[in-house]
């Protein structure tokens, strides 16, 4: 059986309400239960939120909310790795188990039912233990410069005179979703498994969003993929 898992806690400090703020005139959540859903892959898809507005509007898109999450999963150093093991003991409890589970972040409007389609293919084809969207940094993190004591300096000056080609490829979280195998991440405690692939996305497809500059920035992108 295959479960996603949308975790969506109350209480955003940059952005009020952000998880269920609209996104071009829809919550921003329902983006990712609707993908969830859309893609035909899950026998559960459910909200995992302390929230009971969030719960709500959950509901109304097509999610479950079976149980609310506990006050130790919510707060600040709470990792989504606590919140999934915290779900998965719930739903053992009540005598349902997982051979598979996506984490999907509630605002990730970027992930759509093709893209999920995509990286269980991978999954299931590469016979790894989890897939997840990564995106190159514009720039090579290795020619970083910091400063210090006022001035600037390069992080790693061994590589001052490397071509950026010559660098390599490097690449970050889109911060999207996870596919994970379950016995996998019970027994590693963490999303990126010792084998876990990349499913490699374009800027285009990705954008942060922590403030009102993000959010904009994103219904911008959002636009342009869809026209």
């Amino acid at each position: 059986m295959n479960l996603a898992i949308i975790t969506a806690r109350g209480g955003s400090k940059r952005i009020p309400k952000k998880n269920i703020k609209k996104f071009l005139g829809k919550p921003i959540i329902a983006y990712s239960i609707e993908a969830a859903i859309g893609s035909g892959l899950f026998d559960e898809v459910m909200v995992s939120t302390d929230c009971e507005e969030i719960a709500a509007i959950a509901r109304e898109y097509g999610a479950v909310v079976p149980f609310m999450r506990s006050s130790a999963a919510s707060d600040d150093y709470a990792t989504t790795a606590d919140v999934l093991l915290e779900v998965l003991g719930d739903y053992s409890e009540r005598g349902t188990k997982f051979d598979l589970l996506c984490c999907i972040y509630p605002t990730a409007p970027f992930v759509m039912p093709d893209k999920l389609l995509a990286a269980y293919k991978m999954l299931q084809e590469q016979n790894a233990d989890a897939a997840i969207p990564v995106v190159p940094f514009s720039y090579p993190p290795l020619r970083g410069l910091v400063i210090e004591d006022t001035y600037v300096k390069m992080k790693w000056p061994e590589n001052l005179n490397v071509r950026s080609q010559d660098l390599g490829s490097m690449y970050h979280d889109s911060g999207q979703f996870y596919f994970v195998r379950v016995d996998a991440f019970l027994k590693e405690k963490t999303l990126t498994c010792k084998k876990t692939i990349a499913m490699i996305l374009s800027e285009l497809e990705v954008q942060d969003i922590d403030n009102e500059t993000d959010w904009k920035l994103a219904e911008l992108k959002y636009k342009l993929l869809m026209n």
